[in-house]
């Protein structure tokens, strides 16, 4: 069972390692162009959304059906990733790590079925209708079954959050809020359960605790600390201009591939995040408004006055725990040096079943 899990984890790695550039590139973009950003930029704004949206989703489709079955793979995996990326409402990033390896094994197990079954000149248009008629099949099961399962799952997030904030149990949420981030659930949880909420406390008291439970940039913060001074390869490499985007950009967005890569990470925000749900609990902390983008500066900028510490203080715990429990793990459980360099090395057995 151990080895199972860290194969899937390794899997897991290889879909997203290989396009961390892209998540950087969509993170610098919306840091510097957003209405909220560092240079807002009306024209340069355009690209946030399709990036998250679209292109995103669509490289981890092709690269898990690459890993499954080459570049054929890849292809039938991306195009099958379009059925879950149209008309959703949230970024299909959980939908896209299911069917870019789902169509890269199907396209290969047809490719098994066709071998030497195919008359000689026929090859390459059996190969390219096969593809594209097991793509057409993928993209309607994935847009009527694997989107609207992806979209009920933000609802039960959502739902499971508010009746914690409700029942008063706050610092428990982060024990919901972080996995759900990490499949890239984030505004759906704060912007259609948080804020809200958060507004109607504001109006009696002048501030909300709702605004720092999802938007807190010190879990993430602490959690590419401990990539930095423990990891190893690309994720070591790359987690200082990730730690930029996110605590002075505020796109919390790009330190999700780095817990999808070793799942076991998710660990380290979530004890960032009950620390610093407790202290801010204990201290009465709150913000005016939704810090947008939730950068270092959003926060400063919606802190009343006499709230600094108590706020400010959660931010620091929560890097500082998420630091240390994430460094153990990394010690614990480290990545290996050449799986976090090069993506090859997750080959189509990485899945147990569908190797």
């Amino acid at each position: 069972m151990q080895a199972r899990i860290q194969r899937f984890g390794g899997f897991l790695a290889g879909m997203i390692i290989p396009n961390i550039g892209a998540f950087i590139a969509w993170g610098l973009i919306t840091a510097l162009f957003i209405p909220t950003g560092w240079t807002p930029n009306a024209t340069f704004e355009k690209l946030v959304g399709p990036m998250i949206v679209n292109l995103l989703p669509i490289l981890i489709g092709y690269t898990g059906g690459k890993m499954i079955h080459g570049h054929r793979g890849g292809v039938v995996g991306a195009t099958a990733t379009m059925g879950v990326v149209v008309g959703a409402s949230i970024p299909m990033f959980l939908g896209a790590m299911v069917m870019g390896p789902l169509g890269g094994w199907c396209i290969k197990k047809v490719d098994e079925l066709l071998e030497d079954k195919v008359p000689v000149g026929f090859e390459m248009l059996v190969n390219n209708f096969s593809a594209g008629i097991l793509a057409v099949i993928l993209v309607l099961i994935a847009n009527v079954i694997i989107g609207p399962i992806v979209s009920a799952i933000s609802d039960v997030a959502g739902g499971i959050v508010n009746g914690l904030v409700t029942a008063r149990l706050i610092p428990l949420a982060a024990i919901v809020i972080e996995p759900a981030k990490v499949l890239f659930l984030n505004n759906a949880i704060n912007h259609g359960v948080l804020a809200p909420l958060g507004v109607t406390a504001a109006k009696e008291t002048g501030r909300a605790l709702h605004f720092l439970l999802e938007t807190n940039p010190g879990p993430g913060l602490g959690l590419l600390l401990a990539y930095y001074i423990a990891g190893k390869g690309l994720m070591k490499a790359s987690s200082p201009g990730a730690m930029i985007i996110h605590f002075l950009g505020g796109i919390h967005e790009i330190y999700f591939p780095y817990v999808l890569a070793h799942p076991i990470m998710i660990l380290s925000p979530i004890a960032g995040g009950l620390a610093a749900n407790l202290w801010f609990t204990i201290t009465g902390a709150g913000l005016v408004a939704t810090p947008s983008p939730g950068s270092i500066f959003a926060y400063l900028a919606v802190t009343p006055p006499g709230q600094f510490i108590p706020v400010m203080g959660g931010v620091l715990i929560g890097a500082v725990v998420a630091f240390f429990v994430g460094a153990f793990l990394l010690r614990l459980r480290p990545i290996p040096a050449e799986k976090a360099d090069d993506s090859s090395t997750y080959s189509s057995t990485g899945i147990p079943g569908l190797s």
